[in-house]
């Protein structure tokens, strides 16, 4: 027991600050109120610093309280940009030849649950950053092209920059120790201005009839004060006397449109890069109070070398603020390395522990405060002009009940800086090795009704909630249950268990009543989260009469009942009224299966026998065409899977009464449940889609490297496609679709994502489990070829470790010494001063395992983190 679990025990005031200020708030949905729905042209990031925003607030490295109502980061000037860096830069959707794309060198390098000690560090160029030149480069580039990225600019050559490392220590729950530390690395002197800020998020100015406006003031010198009712006695102390700068966390009007400020308003938003960058003495208050202030250093380093600031961020009548900061921050420093390695006893290899603390470090560095309230969003606020009437029907029209007011993990704190459903699932399950309390919360959160739709739908994503993700939050539920049942014994947490699962029962029923059209066990779900993945838009208006029976939506809800199934029988253990619901999920897991395999009376059936693989059907009026897209829509088969003991079966009668009753009576279903009346090792048994002869077909592709096996994991398309392209011609049109194993090349369903060929980690995950799953019951003695083509054969839990040391591989450096995700980039891979910095992306090269897409969404790619503790712990 470190002294950071012992904090995790006291859940509330050590949380109360934390990395809760996301990296970009322009060009948000919450900020958007233009006609057209574009908001990335009506929030720019030339905007932000004059901008003041109605959701949320952005930052670099900074940090907030739980409900941003005071926010600190800090800020840099080089002398040379034509602007301060307050936040980062990015270029928008539209700008980007693949999509949105943050243009910076930053990482995250260490975080605790409870935000007792962090640490990242922000790479900032001596040179003149080049804005310009990285979004007029892109724009001269097409889908065709490698993105033109920050390093492809030289400014990091000579090693000109400064590496600048922000570290937080909390003394207590509301007091904050800040170090800056720059250092040269560069050949020569260079001057460094370093503006930490405080600024107060802007609650004042919307015409709410509780108009409180707090405020900043100075006290004495080298100390910001702050004035809120809901945080008092706070103050910002700055070390070593610098000058104090204050403004207002307001809209600069003039600037941005030719309008006269807010009644009263003098000093804006853009005052302090106006008198740093600027010049100009007026843009600050010389009054010293406002709603926006930062401590200016002006600082020269010499080459080499490096310098540390220190501030507190704590109560306002510290005598001494800094006489016992360095202990402290050790201190904290230690702990850390205290929770972390109890975390990580039994894994092996400094790099391994490395990888996965930095992992777990962008998870916890991802939670962030998340405002957004759609009623109020869509009417407007009083003090302003109504948004326009196209918004009433537009987006997120009919999710008025949606008010969020969180702190939430998010997939990242630029490209993805909200929440999405199926993204937050996935990011629950590495949490909780380290929070198990704050992923249980992530998980009923999305089930709470402030954010679950009346009908039972749980929002997709901020950019269109009514959007429909894969339904995996049961399994993930699931799993952090059993993770912290085993990390504390005894029966678990059973009223999160149960919690959940009668909120799943109306988002179970929502799918069922929605997405299978026909009524017959075969569901659409359109989108599903796998966007540039198939033949067209699954999401899109289909002419009457036509749809999509996909193969990946049916598998996805056999997966859902199988899990609602486990969790009844979990919760029947202290109460049997459960059994009922049990047997309830396992007659609709045996409906689905019947109707994707083709045993019932409708004679449906996705499975190709020609090709030995699940298929997506488009359904007409003419009859059914298979789309024969070899993709991981038809992998997703091999997740629902579930072996059951017969201890389990046991201690629950009723259940297992109904169970034989059904199997005894109905054979037809019976013949689904593969080797049912076979007990495999250890008395098991097993229900999945896929009987032996199936499993071994579709493994036998899986397995192929001239299909989807890569060195670097399963690749999201087979790279069959690549020579053999697959084209549907319908409606006097034409659509392929080809293995892409890096940046999609089509801008068919949007931005940077891609399933054409990358590998993506929640997928290969779910395979990893599938696996693990069906050796359980299969036991050592059936074997598959691995590599398919080898003649060397392999148990499946073999090859479910061998595919997760392919995927942990990505990060880890080899025996040549280098890590692919980092590419050819041979600064990247060599440089000490990079090389052992990473980022957690999107997705991966298919063949090279090349980092691509959000290249800081340690959100599922986290996932790394829980592959690379050791099993059993």
């Amino acid at each position: 027991m470190t002294a950071e679990h012992e904090r995790l025990r006291d859940v509330g005031p050590w949380r109360t600050f934390g990395p809760y200020l996301a990296e970009r708030q322009w060009g948000t949905v919450r900020e958007d109120y233009s006609a057209n729905g574009e908001p990335w042209n009506f929030t720019t990031h030339d905007m932000a610093r004059a901008y003041a925003y109605r959701w949320g607030e952005d930052g670099l490295g900074g940090i907030s309280d739980d409900r941003q109502l005071l926010c600190f980061a800090p800020a840099f000037w080089n002398g040379q940009d034509p602007i301060l860096k307050e936040r980062l830069f990015g270029l928008s959707g539209p700008e980007g030849n693949h999509g949105e794309d943050v243009k910076e060198a930053y990482y995250y390098l260490d975080n605790t649950p409870t935000h007792s000690y962090m640490r990242m560090l922000y790479k900032y160029p001596q040179h003149k950053f080049p804005y310009d030149w990285l979004v007029q480069q892109n724009a001269k580039r097409t889908r065709d092209d490698a993105e033109f990225e920050l390093a492809d600019t030289a400014v990091f050559r000579e090693d000109k920059y400064f590496d600048i490392f922000v570290e937080y220590a909390k003394a207590g729950p509301q007091d904050v120790l800040i170090t800056i530390t720059a250092h040269n690395r560069g050949p020569q002197a260079a001057p460094l201005h370093v503006l930490p800020t405080l600024w107060l998020r802007n609650t004042w100015a919307w015409g709410d009839k509780d108009d409180y406006c707090p405020g900043l003031s100075a006290a004495d010198a080298g100390r910001i004060a702050v004035h809120h009712r809901d945080l008092p006695g706070l103050a910002l102390h700055a070390d070593g006397g610098p000058e104090l700068l204050f403004c207002d966390n307001e809209t600069n009007a003039p600037r941005l449109y030719q309008a006269a400020p807010r009644p009263g308003v003098r000093f804006f938003k853009d005052g302090l890069n106006e008198y740093v960058v600027g010049g100009r003495a007026d843009a600050v208050n010389p009054d010293h109070s406002g709603t926006k202030a930062a401590a200016h250093y002006v600082l020269t380093i010499e080459a080499g070398q490096s310098q540390t600031l220190r501030l507190r961020l704590g109560p306002q009548d510290l005598a001494a603020p800094f006489a016992d900061f360095d202990q402290l921050v050790g201190q904290r420093r230690q702990e850390a390395g205290a929770f972390y390695g109890a975390l990580q006893h039994g894994l092996a290899g400094a790099d391994a522990r490395a990888v996965q603390r930095q992992a777990l470090a962008g998870m916890l560095w991802n939670k962030q405060f998340y405002y957004y309230d759609v009623r109020r969003w869509l009417a407007g606020d009083p003090a302003f002009p109504a948004p326009p009437a196209s918004r009433q029907e537009g987006r997120n029209a009919t999710w008025t009940h949606v008010r969020n007011h969180d702190i939430i993990s998010m997939p990242d704190n630029w490209e993805y800086p909200w929440y999405a459903a199926w993204d937050l699932a996935f990011h629950a399950v590495p949490l909780a090795l380290v929070d198990p309390a704050f992923a249980k919360d992530q998980l009923r959160l999305l089930c709470h009704d402030r954010y679950m739709h009346p009908n039972g739908q749980l929002p997709a994503y901020e950019w269109q909630f009514g959007d429909v993700n894969p339904p995996v939050h049961a399994w993930a539920a699931f799993r952090v249950f059993k993770m912290d049942q085993k990390h504390h014994g005894g029966p678990g947490d059973v009223a999160f268990l149960e919690t959940i699962f009668h909120r799943l029962l109306l988002n179970f029923t929502w799918w069922v009543n929605r997405k299978d059209t026909t009524g017959r066990n075969i569901f659409e779900g359109g989108f599903l989260g796998l966007d540039n993945i198939g033949v067209f838009d699954r999401s899109a208006p289909m002419p009457a009469g036509v749809y999509i029976e996909q193969a990946d939506g049916t598998a996805w809800m056999a997966l859902y009942a199988l899990n609602l199934m486990r969790m009844a029988l979990e919760l029947a253990q202290t109460n049997p009224v459960y059994e009922d619901l049990a047997g309830k999920f396992f007659e609709h897991f045996l409906a689905i299966a019947q109707a994707m395999t083709g045993y019932g009376p409708h004679d449906i059936d996705m499975w190709d026998e020609e090709d030995e693989f699940y298929y997506d059907v488009l359904k007409t009026p003419d009859g059914r065409t298979p789309l024969k897209v070899r993709s991981v829509v038809g992998l997703v088969p091999l997740f629902a899977v579930e072996v059951l003991d017969d201890e389990l079966l046991q201690k629950s009668p009723k259940f297992t009464a109904r169970l034989n009753w059904v199997l005894a009576n109905q054979p037809e279903l019976a013949a689904l449940v593969s080797r049912w009346q076979e007990p495999g090792q250890g008395a098991t048994h097993l229900l999945s889609l896929l009987r032996g002869h199936r499993l071994k077909a579709l493994l036998r592709r899986t397995l192929d490297e001239a299909e989807f096996l890569s060195d670097h994991g399963v690749r999201a398309l087979s790279k069959f496609h690549k020579d053999t392209p697959y084209v549907f011609h319908g409606d006097g049109q034409s659509f392929t679709v080809t293995y892409e194993p890096g940046e999609s090349t089509t801008s068919l369903y949007g931005g940077n994502s891609n399933w054409r060929g990358p590998v993506w980690f929640p997928v290969n995950y779910l395979l990893i489990e599938g696996l693990q799953r069906f050796h359980h019951y299969y036991g050592d003695d059936f074997k598959v070829e691995f590599p398919t083509g080898s003649g060397q054969y392999s148990t499946l839990l073999a090859i479910a470790d061998e595919l997760s040391r392919r995927l942990t591989g990505l990060f880890l450096r080899g025996e040549n010494g280098q890590r692919p995700c980092f590419g050819a980039d041979a600064q990247q891979q060599t440089d000490p001063n990079f090389k052992d910095y990473l980022l957690f992306h999107e997705y991966f090269h298919g063949d090279t395992g090349q980092g691509l897409g959000a290249s800081h969404q340690t959100g599922w790619t986290g996932l790394v983190a829980k592959l690379l503790q050791p099993r059993g712990k």
